[in-house]
């Protein structure tokens, strides 16, 4: 089990939000691509293809593939183990035209081995609509190692599936009139009412007001034609690049099987008692009052002021101040090299009380 813990300390005082472009926000409404499978035959094996008789599908498919090609070989008993039976699956993206060439991975489906230095026989990729989009061929790439003797096996990584780079060509186009829209919707990658407000006031700032409205937490609508652009693509080539602030929400994601925890910089915790073993817990906040100097034009400010003891050999409970950061609190245990899923219960137990002003999200 790998003990790692990995903390963004990141406290109000410590980090400010930076401006994020657009286009890292948002999915344009049309803009997308589309996937494709296939099922082919991958040739070429040195003896660890797929065995007839546990995939009967091999020999029918080869039986169909050899007929195309003007051998026939109906009632022959032939079981090579040299071929393997394997799905193909990619992505067709957007815009894509006839010609284009995109990635293709191969994945074997029935008892084969390896797929290293094998070569995928020309595969047909079908859509959704179970049109052919593109068709797939060329030597796999494997991203494992078989080792084998006469009493052990050792496998690294998976061999039985790999890619293709530029493996498809792409040989029919998705219908979209683009240049023809009049209304563009833009969708949040994270939907949030305040992001979506700032990024309607953006657009507007620059293209004009009523161009951009928001529609809800997760949509933004662009007003095509008020523009006054020659087409969408010079309106979405404007708006990819304008600066957003985004708000995100504060959340803790935890992972138990690793012992990771990441936390955003607006977590914060009510006051609450905390004990764990032999851990003592008190973190205080003492905020000072600063005056300015008699007949100035200063103001008065109050200076936040932080006091964290944490230490072992304690006993009963610690006591943890309202509005403490939860950084703050990772921060001391973390010093201390307490143990991450000893910090990850204490977490839980926090979250339980109520005290942790978070979205707490456990994988």
């Amino acid at each position: 089990m790998i003990r790692l813990i990995l903390a963004f300390l990141l406290t109000a005082g410590m980090a400010v939000a930076e401006p994020i472009r657009i286009k890292d926000l948002v999915e344009f409404d049309g803009v997308r691509g589309n996937d494709l499978v296939g099922y082919g035959l991958v040739v070429g094996l040195n003896g660890t293809g797929d065995g007839i008789r546990n995939a009967p599908f091999t020999e029918e498919i080869m039986a169909n593939l050899l007929e195309r090609l003007g051998a026939n070989v109906t009632g022959e008993e032939f079981r090579p183990k040299n071929v393997a039976a394997v799905f193909v699956t990619a992505a067709l993206p957007a815009f894509a035209r006839s010609g284009a060439r995109i990635d293709v991975t191969v994945s074997a489906i029935g008892d084969a081995k390896s797929l290293l230095g094998g070569t995928l026989i020309m595969t047909p990729l079908n859509g959704a609509d179970g049109q052919i989009y593109a068709v797939a061929q060329g030597t796999i790439i494997a991203g494992g190692v078989v080792a084998e003797g006469d009493a052990a096996r050792v496998v690294q990584g998976v061999p039985t599936a790999g890619v293709i780079p530029s493996g498809a060509r792409v040989e029919r186009e998705v219908e979209f009139d683009f240049a023809g829209l009049t209304e563009l919707r833009m969708a949040l990658k994270t939907a949030d009412f305040t992001t979506a407000e700032r990024i309607e006031r953006a657009v507007n700032a620059e293209f004009g007001r009523g161009i951009a409205r928001m529609l809800d937490s997760g949509t933004v609508s662009i007003d095509i034609p008020a523009a006054r652009m020659p087409s969408p693509a010079h309106v979405l080539s404007r708006i990819e690049g304008i600066m957003v602030e985004p708000e995100t929400r504060a959340r803790v994601v935890v992972d138990q099987r690793s012992g990771t925890i990441v936390m955003g910089q607006d977590v914060r915790i009510s006051r609450v008692a905390v004990a764990q073993g032999n851990l003592t817990l008190r973190i205080e906040e003492s905020p000072m009052v600063v005056q300015p100097n008699p007949f100035s034009e200063g103001e008065t400010v109050v200076v936040p002021r932080t006091r964290t003891d944490i230490g072992k050999g304690g006993s009963g409970l610690a006591e943890v101040q309202g509005g403490t950061s939860l950084a703050e609190v990772v921060a001391g245990l973390n010093a201390l090299g307490v143990a991450p899923h000893d910090m990850i219960d204490i977490l839980k137990s926090i979250n339980a009380a109520g005290a942790l002003h978070a979205e707490f999200l456990v994988n």
